[in-house]
C-alpha cells in the first residue's frame, strides 16, 4: 500500500505557512513504513527539533483503479478516518532553501498515524465533514470539507493520472490552519463528526 498526501488544500493553511493557494493539488507520498502501528505511541525523532503536527481527513481506497472520472470516483472508497501527517519542519526548510524533495521531512517511519475508519454511508453528506484534534484536551485544529480547495472526488481523479490506486491505499487530504510542534508526553487525540477515532502519545 502507498500514502499519497495533497498538501496546501485549506486555503488558510497555506496563508499561515506563506504558501500560495495552489491552482491544482499539491501531491506527496509517504511510504507504508509511515504508517505507524495501532497502539503504538510517536517516538520523537532523534534527526529534528521540531516536529509539527496536521490533522488530516483520510480516505481509504478499496478498489483497483486508474484514470478515474471524478463523477465515479465515489465507488473507489466506502471508509474515511482521521490522522496526523507529522511533518519535520527544519528538515522541511532545509529542502525548501535548497530546492530538494520533502521526504526527508515528511516520508519518515512512523509519520503517518491514522485513527479508526467509519464507514462513510454514516454520513449524509461528506462535503460538509467536521474533524478535529485535541492536544492535551485543549482544541487544537478544527477542519470542514466543505473549505477543501479540491474535494476528495476531485482528488481521486488527479491522483489516479499519475499513480494507479489499490486497495488499501491511504490518501491524505490536507490539513486546516492551526498546527504546531509537538512536545514528548503530548496526547492527541481525533475526532470524526464528533466521534473519536484516535488516541496517541508522544514519547
Amino acid at each position: 500500500m502507498k500514502i499519497i498526501c495533497i498538501g496546501r488544500n485549506y486555503p488558510a493553511h497555506a496563508k499561515e505557512l506563506n504558501n500560495p493557494v495552489p491552482k491544482e493539488p499539491v501531491v506527496f507520498l509517504k511510504p507504508d513504513t509511515a504508517l505507524l502501528p495501532k497502539s503504538m505511541p510517536f517516538f520523537y525523532p532523534s534527526f529534528s527539533k521540531d516536529i509539527h503536527y496536521e490533522a488530516e481527513l483520510v480516505v481509504k481506497i478499496d478498489r483497483v483503479g486508474k484514470n478515474i472520472s471524478q463523477k465515479f470516483a465515489h465507488k473507489y472508497y466506502s471508509e474515511l478516518s482521521v490522522g496526523i501527517d507529522f511533518t519535520a519542519r527544519d528538515l522541511q526548510q532545509e529542502c525548501k532553501e535548497k530546492g530538494l524533495p520533502w521526504e526527508r521531512a515528511k516520508a519518515f517511519d512512523g509519520s503517518a498515524p491514522v485513527g479508526r475508519f467509519i464507514g462513510k454511508d454514516k454520513f449524509q453528506t461528506l462535503s460538509d465533514l467536521n474533524f478535529s484534534l485535541k492536544i492535551n484536551g485543549e482544541l487544537k485544529q478544527q477542519g470542514n470539507t466543505g473549505n477543501m480547495l479540491f474535494s476528495i472526488d476531485a482528488i481521486i481523479a488527479y491522483v489516479s493520472q499519475f499513480f494507479t490506486l489499490k486497495i488499501g491505499d491511504l490518501i491524505f487530504t490536507g490539513t486546516p490552519e492551526g498546527v504546531g510542534p509537538i512536545a514528548i508526553n503530548d496526547s492527541f487525540e481525533a475526532f470524526l463528526e464528533g466521534e473519536k477515532v484516535l488516541d496517541l502519545k508522544i514519547k
